[in-house]
């Protein structure tokens, strides 16, 4: 792991790191922000999955969650979303909603893409084993996200909760084995076994084993994927089914957009700070 960037800021320190991950068999970027805190101790942490089209850097540059996790003593660990290099392979033809930079953090079972494409146990094992043991982190973990960070922070958290406190979303797509863009990434990372699908979609956990973490959501109701892609209320319906207790909060007049996110994130944050 070695240093390409390192930063002050808001009293802390913004870090991009690039390492040899060898879940993705490539090489990857990712961002660290460590609070003021961590000089002094190991602090807890926030992974932030972002969406289709971006890398680390999104939602370092343009969240303005430093302040506030600097103010609450939490680093924010901030991955890519996709295996990059030349020898991965990507969407034939070059869209935006599959292969890379789309991830969807799902661990691919078919040719080509199983070979570079396991971001689930990217993100669930080799990250946090390598900032856990690099950085003063302690393993008192967070999860949260973006639209496909969204849902892959509702999935990941719903299937590992001995490995998190509690989860969040913004906008995520909460039933891809029922949307476009999670019908299309599934068949070609999956196959074409609906019941291989379900073990990342946050509406099917959530029905067969509950809410076992406390959950937020933060949905714009402006947002031109609402009804298509995102479907906040399959997941409303799933939490209710089973009695669960999560936070949905449905925003009148906010987007898709990184302006939607840097409003409440701070309120994410402070959530996750309970847990913490």
């Amino acid at each position: 792991m070695k240093k390409v960037s390192d930063v002050r800021c808001f009293g802390g320190r913004q870090i991009r790191f690039e390492h040899d991950a060898k879940t993705l068999n490539c090489v990857m970027q990712f961002s660290v922000y460590l609070p003021e805190a961590a000089t002094q101790q190991p602090v807890p942490a926030v992974y932030f999955l972002s969406g289709l089209t971006c890398t680390d850097e999104n939602f370092a540059t343009k969240a303005g969650a430093q302040r506030v996790a600097n103010e609450l003593g939490i680093a924010l660990i901030m991955p890519d979303t996709s295996p990059r290099g030349d020898d991965v392979p990507d969407d034939p033809e070059a869209a935006y909603d599959f292969g890379k930079g789309a991830g969807f953090y799902v661990n691919a079972t078919q040719t080509p893409w199983s070979q570079h494409y396991q971001m689930y146990d990217y993100i669930v094992s080799e990250l946090p084993e390598l900032v856990e043991r690099e950085l003063p982190i302690t393993d008192r973990r967070a999860i949260a996200g973006h639209s496909m960070g969204g849902h892959g922070a509702l999935v990941i958290g719903l299937r590992n909760p001995q490995r998190y406190r509690s989860i969040s979303a913004f906008s995520p797509i909460t039933h891809p084995t029922d949307c476009p863009w999670g019908e299309k990434a599934f068949s070609n990372y999956l196959g074409d076994d609906r019941q291989e699908w379900a073990q990342y979609d946050a509406v099917e956990l959530i029905k067969a084993h509950g809410q076992p973490l406390p959950i937020r959501v933060d949905q714009g109701l402006a947002d031109g994927f609402l009804d298509e892609q995102l479907k906040p209320q399959a997941l409303q319906a799933a939490i209710a089914e089973v009695n669960g207790d999560a936070e949905i909060h449905l925003h009148e007049g906010y987007d898709h957009s990184y302006y939607f996110i840097s409003s409440f994130i701070e309120a994410q944050l402070r959530f996750h700070a309970q847990y913490l």
